[in-house]
């Protein structure tokens, strides 16, 4: 099997000119966890943005600043200088074998499915992992 079996085609992406508002109001109201994030002018991914990451920098400014400056820090944060830059990326013929190793070792979440121009074609999540486990011992039976 390949990571084209079982990604999520079409992810929810994010511009890397958008704040850090724009991404905790994106992810709260598409029901993600990852967002990758792809560049404004080219639309090729550029890195990668985790709900653990979004959190733990809402988290940094509200001890930081307060409640009171919290909205204002999380609208004027780029994107930019919360994301992963150094993603691991897939393509589409990458056997699972080999990822699903990569998500072991690495505890990993997420990671993005891009084609040779580096464009978004969709993402790889523990639960697609969980959902092709689901199929493999619906099988069985």
């Amino acid at each position: 099997m390949k990571v084209c079996d079982i990604m999520t085609p079409n992810p929810v992406c994010i511009s890397d000119e958008a704040s850090l508002k724009d991404a905790h109001q994106l992810m709260q109201s598409r029901n993600v966890r990852h967002l990758p994030v792809i560049s404004e002018t080219t639309g090729e991914f550029i890195g990668l943005l985790t709900h653990k990451k979004m959190i733990a920098s809402v988290l940094t400014m509200l001890n930081k600043y307060g409640q009171g400056a919290l909205d204002r820090k999380e609208r004027y944060t780029p994107i930019a200088d919360v994301m992963e830059t150094q993603a691991q990326k897939l393509g589409l013929d990458e056997p699972l074998t080999v990822v699903v190793q990569y998500f072991i070792d690495n505890k990993l979440g997420c990671l993005p499915v891009v084609d040779d121009n580096n464009k978004v074609l969709g993402v790889v999540t523990s639960s697609d992992f969980v959902k092709l486990c689901q199929r493999l011992l619906l099988i069985q039976k």
